[in-house]
């Protein structure tokens, strides 16, 4: 979790391609939203639109 915060917040573009997980940062979005801010959540819904449609998950 803590990786894909970062990577969302600072994360260049290949280092999307090398290290994140399209269905693992589907999964873990719901939890994964709260603790990014709000600019940054608004960004990669907007781009995103299936990270909105994810189910609420408790993190793991």
């Amino acid at each position: 979790m803590g990786l894909y915060r970062t990577l969302l917040a600072e994360g260049q573009q290949q280092d999307m391609v090398d290290f994140l997980n399209r269905d693992l940062l589907i999964a873990q979005w719901p939890v994964l939203r709260t603790l990014i801010s709000r600019l940054i959540r608004d960004v990669w819904e907007g781009a995103f639109p299936e990270l909105t449609a994810a189910p609420a998950t408790t993190a793991a």
